[in-house]
């Protein structure tokens, strides 16, 4: 995950390097980000990417090699989130990120962590099974690699930050894409649409990726099953499915059989599913497609291809529940499940939209904002890793509440009026190695602005033991928990108006970022930081730090997760 201060990407260049260590062999990966002209929408425009593309490169390892993970065992530095485990790297300077896998396989993904750069700095991750294991399933024939994204006609990062500024909304999308393109629904797309193709009767393992910035998308293919078998480096049991949801953050791996007609063409869809109120209809309402089609098909040209008439509307919120309601993990002999029982941490998370008033040059200001717990992240000066490693005082407290402030009922209509106004501070949570911890996150309805918040935890997967709607109740719902075969993720979609309960060991000691993965909400404040302390040996303990880590300056990054980039000189008073 790269940063990078968003001044200075319009004229310098910035390399990055993923080290990848396969046994004795070194591979060296290397990732040149520089400005890129590309053209879609009939309008061209200059946007950040990784060598030359959109999507990035794909890394492909074998599990257990050192790459790019999900769990980085011992290793914060090479994390990436900005004031979290490093600070950007600045432009025309390189950083090395020594990555290792430990028990993911599967899709997973990389991306950039600052600001709002990761919507052109992104790309896929092959974890392929050892060799004495294979897959789980039967061997697939091929294998295709899709990627959804968000596309911007404008500078996204200069209109996020005037944004915040201003305390407005933060901008939506103008289409999704598929691997880079709208597909030729859109103006000007026609020619790029971009196509798979397959041989009738073959099976093909699609590695599908949401990388969009803020938004849950439904997924289909006209005419043609698809059966999960795995979610972001884990397995799952088979489901087999029209259409799937997936929020942003979220891998998964589907098995596809090329066994429709090859006279025809199939199109490959993506819209957003909306969560929020009905009334609200300021969203990107655009049908990203790519074309499925038959090597040696004989289909006419001139007819369209078979639009997918299973892919949910924007608002249909039961295919959503119905899917992500029948995950489970494979739990068996190869790929068992550890399910913490002696839970001895447990928090109850409230996630919200909310508003925050500051002093700005002398006037009082509102701004939107997001909070966990009440409590609206806040970056500091320099990167938490640091000060905690080196023991630096007066970067954060470590005081982020076990529970919200205040208790009423989270999922009603309307939401008490005192609740909408949150605090700002750099609030984290400190864990002892080894804890078994139980975290159940609820939504409310503060703002009357209830939706699906996808959850991700840095650093770890996490077992999701249970979810509802209404408000949790600690009595009776512990009661319906699975902790026979939960699935195991890195990012969970907590409902609309519900709740969602997650269990992990804190057997990774460092610093590790909690966000929500809808890109404006986390802009916004919805995001803290887990500190797992040091076990008893060197081996159970935070590895030292590289010698080139990224160095803080004032003019680092222009977004910095705060509403006014000024105005917070006294915010040692914003803290309760």
């Amino acid at each position: 995950m790269v940063g990078m201060p968003s001044a200075f990407l319009v004229l310098l260049l910035l390399q990055g390097m993923f080290l990848v260590l396969a046994q004795a062999t070194v591979h060296y990966h290397d990732f040149i980000l520089k400005e890129t002209n590309f053209t879609r929408l009939c309008s061209s425009k200059s946007m950040l990417v990784v060598n030359g593309s959109l999507p990035g490169p794909v890394i492909r390892v074998t599990k257990g090699d050192t790459v790019h993970g999900v769990h980085q065992p011992r290793n914060p530095w090479s994390d990436g989130p900005e004031y979290v485990t490093q600070c950007p790297i600045a432009a025309g300077s390189n950083f090395t990120y020594e990555i290792r896998f430990s028990d993911e396989e599967g899709t997973l993904w990389w991306h950039a962590h600052s600001d709002w750069t990761r919507a052109g700095v992104h790309g896929a991750i092959v974890v392929l099974p050892n060799k004495e294991t294979g897959f789980p399933f039967p061997q697939p024939d091929g294998e295709e690699i899709v990627v959804l994204g968000s596309w911007y006609t404008g500078d996204v990062n200069e209109e996020v930050a005037e944004d915040l500024e201003d305390g407005a909304d933060t901008p939506r999308s103008d289409c999704y894409i598929i691997n880079g393109q709208p597909g030729d629904f859109l103006p000007c797309s026609n020619e790029s649409t971009y196509r798979w193709q397959v041989d009738y009767g073959k099976t093909y393992l699609l590695r599908l990726v949401n990388a969009a910035m803020n938004a849950e998308l439904y997924f289909a293919i006209a005419e043609h099953n698809l059966t999960l078998v795995g979610m972001d480096g884990s397995y799952v049991k088979p489901v087999v499915t029209s259409s799937l949801m997936i929020t942003p953050g979220q891998t998964m791996d589907i098995l596809v059989k090329a066994n429709q007609s090859p006279r025809d063409r199939y199109y490959v869809g993506a819209r957003q599913y909306d969560s929020v109120r009905p009334d609200v209809t300021d969203y990107d309402q655009t049908n990203a497609t790519a074309i499925l089609e038959y090597s040696g098909g004989s289909y006419d040209p001139s007819i369209s291809p078979i639009f997918p008439t299973n892919l949910p509307s924007y608002e249909e919120f039961s295919p959503a529940l119905n899917f992500t309601s029948r995950l489970r993990s494979l739990a068996n002999q190869d790929h068992p499940v550890n399910v913490p029982k002696n839970i001895t941490t447990r928090m109850y998370i409230t996630a919200s939209m909310n508003n925050v008033v500051f002093d700005y040059e002398g006037a009082t200001k509102t701004a939107l904002a997001s909070s966990l717990n009440n409590v609206s992240w806040l970056n500091p000066s320099t990167d938490v890793l640091l000060a905690y490693y080196r023991n630096i005082s007066g970067i954060y407290t470590t005081d982020f509440p076990n529970y919200p402030p205040d208790f009423f009922n989270f999922t009603a209509d309307t939401a008490p009026d005192y609740t909408t106004e949150t605090v700002q501070g750099t609030k984290l949570k400190v864990l002892n190695y080894n804890e078994e911890v139980e975290i159940v996150f609820q939504g409310t309805t503060v703002f009357d602005a209830s939706e699906d918040h996808p959850m991700h935890l840095h650093g770890y997967t996490f077992y999701v033991v249970g979810s509802g709607f209404g408000n949790f109740d600690n009595e009776t719902d512990p009661l319906g928990y699975n902790l026979v075969d939960p699935p195991k993720m890195n990012t969970v979609s907590l409902p609309k108006k519900g709740w969602v309960a997650i269990r992990f060991k804190a057997s990774n000691p460092g610093v590790w970022l909690w966000h929500c993965h809808l890109d404006r909400h986390l802009s916004w404040g919805m995001d803290t930081v887990l500190i797992v302390k040091n076990g008893d040996t060197p081996e159970t303990s935070i590895r030292e730090p590289p010698p080139n880590m990224p160095l803080c300056t004032a003019d680092s990054s222009n977004i910095r997760l705060r509403h006014a980039g000024k105005s917070y000189e006294n915010k040692v008073d914003m803290i309760n």
